[in-house]
């Protein structure tokens, strides 16, 4: 039997995915709420995305059997939510679940009163579980009216009262020793034998990475500079890096990084191409070139539209099966590599019974010196014999069904990605990153930007129908920031004052220094929610303030200083206790409290002297420049006729030009 409900009409992938369910399902919208409210029905949100293992599977239990899903429709309204484009609407009712359960995750399914308020909350269900809470609930809601709306009260109250911790102690802004007790609090957590931090599963959280390289620029700390490359080391040799195709999965469920969850999402490959950038300016290790290449080739491969966007993930499933596409019998390797297949078995980690679950992943745990020496060849044979057999796979597994693609695009996910092709040219000099951020920062301007500064989230076929969240924002300010400096167009760091200045306008939180992730002219949910923690992407206030730090250097703005200086110093007490979950907050704090440079090159050798600058690795900077005059406040009787000049200053106080960008180096490091 076809079945098509209400999501028939959406352009999420994720939403698509159960259009054809038995369930009713809805979009979230007027048009649900007001018919639960008529039928006095209670409310399920089902909250999910597209690269989803376990939502894939609930929806095969449950979402597409007629028994189940008659259940559903008989008793309650069913509403289906992409997390990703209503990252709003997950906020809230995660909170919901943390609060009920003590726990959260994806799918998240929520029993609500008709106006959306929550009573209950929880993950994945088996069939049999899901069909005792639909009885239980459908049974009790018709009993006792009275009870849902008392616990419905307590819960909507607890979330309304859910604030920013420590937020009131405003009193003292870094200073550097506090900076150095947030270090230790994160190394405590680092493992310095596997990398990332201690325990399974393993995220790969670039911005407490990215922290630990700044704090050694600043300190020179032997350790933070060990902990980073060991995590960037570890993961690189993992299963979780695509050993084949290029680009990292999601997270590692063990201590290792050997089995990943085989979702591949761009927010997470856009931060780790901008990590390995960086970190190749500071080591001059190959192999972080190599992994920031083969990314890049994977996301022009598997992640780009034609228009410039990008992408939002690959399911981590294919065939029905986590993995499938991914994973090799040894069988299939020995008959693709021939002689060569024993050596790469060896570096690869292959066994005959495999290393996961009757397959193998490939992982990388011994060193390229021993197998030289075990196999008595050449670093040279070696390199040309494992290069060789990774193309041979890939044009095989090229051949397989691909996992399923959500090819939804996100601004601020998109924005993520911008930086990192920017931090890649600025590394690598190469042309061709740098056109990939311009035709995706032409597609923002184009697409989702409107003249006044507001931003859509999502788009798709043409069509974007959700205002952006502050994150699209703040992410997309300091994109604009990096094109602006990769290029000196003044558009871009126009562009991205226009976005700040409408996030103050719209955004803003009257009773705090913090900003809200909705804006005041989005609907209003249930509650008004402020995202605060940095986890696997930075939050939007810490991103938001980062921003505003760099903007105070370019347009000499007080008010943009003053806003990020509160902002970073409202979060100081949760900062130093919890580091590991406001690294982001760290690096806003560093660029307060050490020396924090505008570096401006004027001459018509700017772009050349640019280039020999950023190859440094130097996170205390922002750039300016033009091979005349420019319009920025900062640029401002900068222009010697006949030079190139490279200017040094610090809130507007300059030391005299120079000419030579090792002169200007040393400057910087004083």
């Amino acid at each position: 039997m076809n079945f098509r409900n209400k999501l028939a009409d959406e352009t999420s992938p994720y939403l698509l995915q159960h259009a054809n369910n038995p369930v009713n399902w809805y979009p979230w919208g007027n048009e649900a709420i007001e018919k639960a409210k008529s039928e006095n029905k209670l409310i399920i949100i089902s909250i999910g995305y597209a690269a989803c293992h376990w939502c894939h599977v609930m929806a095969h239990e449950s979402f597409k059997d007629t028994s189940v899903a008659r259940m559903m429709n008989d008793f309650f309204v069913s509403i289906k939510v992409d997390r990703e484009e209503r990252p709003d609407i997950d906020q809230i009712y995660m909170d919901a679940a943390y609060l009920i359960t003590g726990r959260g995750g994806w799918p998240l399914n929520i029993i609500a009163l008709p106006d959306g308020r929550p009573v209950y909350a929880g993950t994945y269900f088996r069939k049999d579980d899901w069909v005792k809470i639909l009885n239980y609930f459908s049974d009790l809601y018709q009993k006792e009216p009275e009870t849902f709306a008392q616990e419905a009260g307590k819960l909507t109250n607890a979330l309304k009262g859910m604030k920013v911790p420590g937020i009131e102690d405003n009193s003292a802004s870094f200073t550097k020793p506090k900076i150095g007790e947030s270090f230790g609090n994160i190394i405590s957590y680092m493992d310095f034998t596997n990398g990332g931090t201690k325990g399974a599963p393993k995220f790969p959280m670039p911005n407490i990475y990215q922290f630990l390289l700044t704090y050694h620029f600043h300190t020179k700390d032997p350790e933070a500079l060990e902990a980073f490359t060991i995590t960037l080391d570890k993961m690189a040799d993992g299963g979780i890096y695509d050993q084949i195709g290029g680009g990292f999965a999601r997270y590692s469920t063990d201590e290792i990084w050997k089995v990943p969850h085989f979702e591949k999402m761009l927010y997470d490959n856009g931060q780790l191409v901008s990590l390995y950038s960086n970190a190749f300016k500071l080591t001059n290790n190959e192999n972080y070139k190599r992994i920031v290449h083969e990314t890049l080739e994977f996301i022009e491969r598997g992640l780009t539209d034609t228009s410039g966007g990008f992408y939002s993930s690959l399911d981590a499933d294919s065939e029905g099966e986590e993995g499938k596409f991914y994973v090799w019998s040894k069988k299939e390797i020995d008959d693709l590599l021939g002689k060569n297949s024993e050596l790469f078995c060896d570096y690869y980690s292959v066994t005959s019974n495999g290393n996961w679950e009757g397959n193998n992943i490939l992982f990388i745990t011994q060193k390229k010196e021993d197998l030289l020496k075990k196999y008595q060849i050449s670093e040279e044979v070696f390199d040309s014999v494992i290069n060789e057999s990774k193309e041979i796979l890939f044009d095989k597994r090229s051949k397989r069904i691909r996992p399923g693609l959500d090819d939804k695009i996100l601004t601020s996910w998109n924005a993520l990605m911008l930086r990192g092709y920017v931090d890649a040219y600025f590394t690598f000099n190469e042309e061709k990153f740098l056109s990939a951020a311009l035709k995706n920062g032409e597609f923002i301007l184009k697409n989702m930007m409107n003249e006044d500064g507001k931003l859509n989230r999502n788009y798709k076929n043409g069509k974007s129908t959700i205002n952006a969240f502050l994150d699209d924002y703040s992410y997309t300010i300091e994109a604009f920031i990096s094109l602006y400096e990769a290029t000196f167009d003044e558009k871009w760091i126009y562009a991205a004052k226009k976005l700040a200045d409408y996030v103050i306008l719209h955004f803003s939180d009257k009773d705090s220094p913090m900003f809200y992730y909705t804006s005041d002219i989005d609907k209003a949910l249930i509650t008004r929610k402020i995202d605060f923690s940095d986890n696997v992407i930075p939050s939007s206030n810490s991103s938001f303030a980062v921003g505003l730090i760099k903007l105070s250097k370019f347009f000499f703005n007080n008010n943009y200083e003053e806003l990020a200086f509160n902002l970073v110093n409202s979060m100081k007490q949760s900062i130093i206790k919890n580091p590991t979950f406001n690294s982001y907050w760290l690096t806003a704090a560093a660029y307060l409290t050490y020396p924090y440079y505008e570096v401006g090159i004027v001459g018509n050798e700017c772009f050349e002297k640019r280039d020999s600058l950023v190859k440094k690795y130097l996170p205390n900077i922002v750039l300016f420049g033009s091979t005349e005059k420019g319009e920025l406040d900062v640029l401002r009787d900068r222009y010697v006729k006949g030079k190139t000049l490279i200017y040094i200053c610090e809130k507007g106080a300059c030391q005299l030009p120079v000419e030579e960008v090792g002169n200007a180096i040393f400057q910087l490091r004083k």
